[in-house]
C-alpha cells in the first residue's frame, strides 16, 4: 500500500504520538508499504525510508513546542505525485484538514485517529467555555473518515457519546526489546537521584505541561520526605513547575531518549502519572516493559493498561489536590515499604507489556487500511 500520513506533530518533537508514529512507520515500511509523512517543517526529511514532506507553520502561542502548519496547495501536488491508496490523518486539527480535503478531492479512502484529548486540555488553559464548540469541530472532521481509530476503549465510549461514528480500537504497542528491566543501573539511579541512590526514587516521564497535572506529585514528596522525584522531559510549564517544587527533592532531568530513557525507567522504584487527560498513556507501557511499577490516575485510557493491584496501582484523581492524592500516597508507600509486593509488581508489569508488540499493532492497522479501502470502493 501507498499510505499518506498527515500529522500535526512529528520529529524532532518527542511525545507519545510521535513515538507511536515512528514505530508504525518503521513497521509499515518493513512490511513493504510506502509511506509519505506530511508534517510541520523543521524536522527530518526522511524516516526509516519514508519521505517526510514538511509544511511551514508557526509556534502555538500557549504551547511553543507545537507548530501550527497551515494547509497549502502544494500538498495536493505532492499527494497526486505519490498516488496514495489511503490517507491517514492523525489528530485532524489544522494540517489534518488538508488530508480530509484531498481525500474528497482525489477520491482516496480516509482513516482518522484520535490521540490527544483536546477538549479536556481546555480547562487547563482557561478555555473550558470552548469545549462544546471543539467537540462539534472534532465530530465534523472525524465523521468525514471511513474509519476512526482510538487507542483505548474509554476513548471509544467518549467519542461515541459525542456523536463520532465508525470507531475502532487501535491496540497499544511498546518496544519490549529496548525497554527492559535489565537496563537498570546504579549510575542512572545516581544521576536521577542527584547522587542519592539509596533514597526511594520516583519518576515521571512526559511533557511538562499544565494538562499533565504534575503539581499533584508534591503531596507525595511531602508525605515521603526521604523520596526523590525525577521529572524527565520538557515543555511550556517547566518554569512554573520549578517554582511549585522549590524546596523539594525534585530534579528536572530534561529529555532522555533511547537506552538512556529505558535505563531511567528500569532504575526507578515507582513511575507516577497523575494526568487525567490521557487517551492511552503510552509512556506507562514503556515503564511497565522496563519493570517499573506504575501509580496512575484512574482516568481516560489508563485502565486499559494498568490493572489495579496486579501490575500497578490506580488512584481516584478527584478535582482538588488534597482530595486526590491520598490514594496515590498510599499506593506509593505500599510499593516502597513492601519489597515482595514491589518485586511482584515489577514482574507483572513486564509480563503485561510483553503482550503488546509494535508488529501486531501495525498489522492490525494495515487490516484497518484494507477495510477502509474495501468500504470506500
Amino acid at each position: 500500500m501507498r499510505i499518506a500520513l498527515f500529522t500535526e506533530t512529528f520529529l524532532p518533537k518527542i511525545d507519545g504520538i510521535v513515538t507511536r508514529l515512528c514505530y508504525t512507520i518503521e513497521h509499515l515500511q518493513r512490511d513493504g508499504n510506502q509511506v509519505l509523512v506530511i508534517a510541520p517543517s523543521g524536522g527530518v526529511a526522511e524516516y526509516k525510508g519514508a519521505r517526510v514532506y514538511g509544511v511551514s507553520g508557526f509556534p502555538l502561542p500557549l504551547y511553543p513546542e507545537l507548530k501550527i502548519a497551515l494547509p497549502r496547495p502544494a500538498i495536493g501536488s505532492v499527494l497526486e505525485e505519490f498516488q496514495a491508496d489511503i490517507i491517514h490523518v492523525v489528530n485532524p486539527a489544522v494540517l489534518g484538514l488538508a488530508g480530509i480535503f484531498y481525500s474528497k478531492m482525489l477520491n482516496i479512502p480516509l482513516v482518522a485517529s484520535y490521540h490527544t484529548h483536546l477538549p479536556k486540555y481546555l480547562q487547563h488553559y482557561g478555555l473550558q467555555s470552548l469545549e462544546g464548540l471543539l467537540w462539534e469541530l472534532l465530530k465534523a472532521g472525524h465523521n468525514q473518515a471511513t474509519l476512526n481509530l482510538c487507542t483505548s476503549t474509554a476513548m471509544i465510549e467518549e467519542l461515541t457519546a459525542h456523536g463520532i461514528k465508525r470507531l475502532y480500537l487501535w491496540q497499544k504497542g511498546v518496544d519490549t526489546e529496548l525497554f527492559h528491566p535489565q537496563l537498570a543501573s546504579v549510575s542512572m539511579r545516581s544521576h536521577l537521584s542527584q547522587n542519592h541512590p539509596e533514597s526511594p526514587l520516583l519518576l515521571y516521564v512526559g511533557r511538562l505541561s499544565a494538562e499533565k497535572e504534575i503539581e499533584r506529585m508534591r503531596a507525595i514528596l511531602e508525605a515521603i520526605p526521604a523520596a526523590r522525584l525525577a521529572l524527565v522531559g520538557d515543555g511550556p510549564h517547566r518554569q512554573a513547575l520549578k517554582e511549585h517544587f522549590h524546596g523539594t527533592n525534585t530534579y528536572f532531568v530534561g529529555y532522555l531518549t533511547g537506552r538512556e530513557l529505558a535505563s531511567a525507567f528500569a532504575s526507578a522504584d515507582v513511575f507516577i502519572f497523575p494526568s487525567r487527560t490521557e487517551t492511552l498513556g503510552l509512556v506507562l507501557l514503556e515503564a511497565m516493559a522496563a519493570g517499573c511499577p506504575v501509580v496512575a490516575a484512574r482516568s481516560g485510557g489508563i485502565p486499559d493498561i494498568v490493572t489495579d493491584g496486579v501490575n500497578g496501582y490506580l488512584f481516584e484523581p478527584g478535582e482538588q489536590l488534597s482530595m486526590s492524592d491520598s490514594g496515590a500516597i498510599k499506593a506509593v508507600m505500599n510499593l516502597l515499604q513492601h519489597q515482595q509486593k514491589h518485586h511482584t509488581m515489577r514482574e507483572n508489569a513486564r509480563l503485561e507489556a510483553e503482550k503488546w508488540g509494535w508488529a501486531a499493532a501495525t498489522q492490525q492497522l494495515q487490516n484497518y487500511y484494507h477495510k477502509a479501502i474495501s468500504v470506500h470502493n
